[in-house]
């Protein structure tokens, strides 16, 4: 059953966040250009998303479903994502020369989001079972 979760949440994660990206390329790129890698360096990309996703399991959608309402779900996730993404934007806004504080704050709201749409989505489907 948890691999069934992981892989709900992993395609409502890549669908909502691909989408994402591809509508803030040009924000991400005003803010933070210089420091994008041409390519994205896939392996790491990989080994995010699986431990990102399996927090997300297990830290959020599994407690929510022991219970909890679809407002659990997403509080759940969005704390979590807050959580997250806070970590990496305070981190480079603390050890880089530049990390914009507006690219900080869409971030972690946009992590909040991300997580708490994500959790939804796999409550929804499993938690009738």
């Amino acid at each position: 059953m948890v691999i069934l979760q992981f892989l709900v949440v992993a395609a409502a994660f890549a669908v909502i966040d691909a989408v994402w990206l591809k509508l803030m390329n040009p924000f991400y790129r005003s803010h933070i250009g210089d420091l994008l890698a041409d390519k994205p360096h896939l392996g790491y990309a990989v080994a995010f998303y699986v431990m990102y996703i399996a927090g997300i399991v297990f830290f959020a959608l599994r407690p929510a479903l022991d219970g909890g309402s679809w407002l659990t779900a997403v509080g759940y996730g969005a704390a979590l994502g807050a959580f997250a993404y806070a970590t990496y934007d305070l981190t480079n806004a603390a050890t880089l020369k530049t990390w914009p504080l507006q690219l900080i704050v869409v971030d972690i709201l946009w992590g909040a989001a991300l997580t708490g749409l994500s959790t939804l989505a796999g409550w929804l489907v499993f938690r009738a079972t």
